[in-house]
């Protein structure tokens, strides 16, 4: 019997997180994505199955405060672009999509920077 790698227990855990999660206009999913240099989120309106904004460790504006992005500061700043476009776009409660991954380290500071900055979970 083959081993489980760690991303398809990851893809388990976020199949089984997304039976009870879904984005709605009033509450759209905030949805994270995690990889070993870079750190990205979308928030995801499901029943259109529209992405109304988008922020990631790749953008201009966080490249030029922080040049790696797979750091917890680099999270933070992340956090804290999607709440300010959220703002902007007139998003304020989200629900929160870890994408199986654990909440913890660079997850965590994402969250609490998005929170900092006025986004509701």
């Amino acid at each position: 019997m083959a081993k489980q790698s760690r991303n398809d227990k990851r893809l388990v855990r976020h199949r089984r997180v997304r039976q009870n999660l879904s984005g709605t206009p009033e509450k759209p999913r905030m949805c994270v994505y995690r990889s070993l240099k870079n750190i990205s989120v979308q928030i995801i309106d499901d029943t259109t199955g529209n992405t109304l904004v988008a922020a990631s460790s790749l953008d201009k504006d966080i490249k030029s405060k922080q040049a790696y992005g797979g750091n917890k500061a680099a999270a933070k700043l992340v956090g804290e672009l999607i709440a300010s476009k959220a703002k902007a776009k007139g998003i304020e409660n989200v629900a929160f999509d870890r994408g199986g991954f654990l909440y913890h380290g660079r997850v965590k500071e994402l969250a609490d920077g998005a929170r900092e900055a006025g986004l509701k979970f």
